[in-house]
């Protein structure tokens, strides 16, 4: 059993992230949070404020903060980093039951998927307790979704959440706290004033450059005429060494300009040529109509929405769950057999004074419109990848997201939330640049060092995760950390 304590003579709370915990036998995971699809968010320049429903079945729904209706459309801008007030029905550390005053067999810092897969596992498998401590006022990491009290329909606060994964394993594994209803997600994007398909198809080269394409070949035919190749020193072909390298290998100059670099900029504050090839390469283009974002056999919406499986999930009486507690604030009151811990790499080492790595987060502006049994947009999401509409009015958002269009909702009213990307605030996309990845390895360097400690998931490896990447990685680090302990039953 190991104590975890505190440094006292921590200055502030910035200090209490800059020092290092007592080194001991713990075990690390930082949750891979659950991920939006790569088209999202740019720059804010209000301070937003927190606006959440409390309609949700939940036992830990956001605060909420609502302006009052102009000429039928409600505007609120949404920071989750800056809850007004404290869920009222969630649980914290100053609940007359101290959860503080027990041992546990796991700690687990962050109620996201990671985390939340691990407690569930550790309940059903072994038998053993789980505190988890959740810095939000809510459960379920960025998947968490709510019913909006003014309009009746459900939204995700942190942006639009498409399952799908190949996993069968992942895909057996969430059956158990769901009902899956199968969900096909299709993208569009608005360029030169014509809502095209996103992925590039063959139906957005014809609408964008008036073409007759009809077949797989004659599409296969226009990329290669489009491609741009890349040849090293000796005259040889050559891979891509950058994202603008890879948009111009795969789809040319046209569509580079028109959709891909403009967007890469609002996303990520940098042009394709400054990121890693990685970023542009897992956008698909396609030599047929297929207009799915995905491709994966399973892709499905859960019937009750995110924050339900949560619940589910962490409903065993061997889980106890404690929201609005900063960890830093409370670990000095741990007492757990082994710790999960989510949070950044470079937080966790914030001591040795290095810089500190690159993410982009996002903003969300929550748009609610009276009389409008219909919809706003011809999709659930559309993104917005050029800089300027066809009046040349400054575009500075990168997509729209309607959630109506999800399950079917009905309502008199819609909602639909603005995305922007941002400098500061949540942690959400890792920046991969040559300058970012070399630091990066230098934290590597220290956390494989850490004595006792696993550094698991997004954060702690600087990397994108899809959300069944995020289950899948928490039930094999289950299975490598269980391997020799007896199962409840066995």
């Amino acid at each position: 059993m190991h104590r975890l304590i505190r440094n006292p003579f921590r200055r502030n709370r910035d200090s209490a992230i800059n020092n290092r915990r007592l080194r001991g036998p713990i075990l690390l995971l930082v949750i891979g949070t659950c991920l939006l699809a790569y088209f999202s968010p740019p720059s804010d320049s209000t301070e937003p404020l927190l606006a959440a429903a409390s309609k949700s079945k939940s036992k830990h729904p956001p605060a909420q903060v609502q302006l009052p209706i102009i000429k039928g459309v409600t505007v609120t801008e949404m920071d989750d980093t800056k809850p007004k007030e404290a869920a009222k029905t969630a649980t914290t550390a100053t609940d007359k039951a101290d959860p503080f005053s027990k041992e546990y067999d796991n700690c687990i810092v962050g109620a996201g998927l990671s985390g939340s897969v691990i407690a569930e596992n550790y309940a059903t498998k072994l038998g053993q307790t789980s505190l988890i401590i959740e810095k939000r006022n809510h459960i379920g990491g960025n998947c968490y979704d709510y019913t909006d009290t003014e309009t009746g329909i459900r939204v995700s606060l942190f942006g639009a959440h498409l399952f799908h994964t190949r996993h069968e394993r992942v895909w057996e594994y969430v059956q158990r706290f769901s009902e899956w209803v199968p969900y096909e997600h299709q993208v569009l994007g608005l360029v030169n004033g014509k809502h095209v398909p996103i992925p590039v198809t063959i139906d957005t080269v014809n609408t964008l450059f008036d073409e007759k394409i009809a077949s797989t070949e004659e599409m296969d035919e226009w990329l290669k005429k489009e491609q741009v190749t890349f040849y090293d020193e000796d005259g040889e072909e050559r891979e891509a060494e950058n994202s603008e390298e890879v948009a111009l290998m795969r789809v040319g100059q046209r569509l580079y300009d028109l959709m891909f670099k403009p967007y890469t900029f609002k996303q990520w504050a940098k042009y394709p040529a400054e990121l890693g090839p990685e970023v542009l390469s897992r956008i698909p283009v396609r030599n047929n109509h297929d207009g799915r974002y995905f491709s994966d056999p399973h892709q499905a919406l859960p019937k009750d929405g995110y924050t339900a499986i949560f619940d589910k999930m962490l409903s065993s009486p061997k889980i106890t769950v404690v929201t609005n507690t900063d960890y830093f604030e409370v670990r000095d009151k741990l007492k757990c057999k082994r710790l999960y811990y989510t949070g950044p790499v470079d937080s966790y080492f914030a001591d040795l004074g290095w810089p500190k790595l690159e993410y982009r987060s996002l903003s969300f502006e929550r748009v609610v419109k009276d009389n409008t049994p219909g919809y706003f947009q011809p999709a659930s999401v559309v993104n917005h990848p050029q800089a300027t509409d066809v009046d040349g009015k400054e575009v500075d958002f990168t997509r729209i997201v309607e959630y109506k269009h999800l399950l079917n909702q009905t309502s008199d009213k819609t909602i639909y939330f603005i995305e922007r990307s941002k400098d500061g605030g949540e942690p959400y996309y890792p920046v991969p640049n040559d300058e970012n990845k070399n630091l990066y390895k230098r934290y590597q360097e220290m956390a494989e060092k850490e004595e006792g400690v696993t550094f698991v998931g997004r954060l702690a490896n600087y990397k994108y995760f899809n959300m069944d990447d995020a289950i899948l990685n928490a039930l094999e680090l289950f299975d490598k950390d269980t391997k020799d302990i007896k199962t409840a039953t066995g």
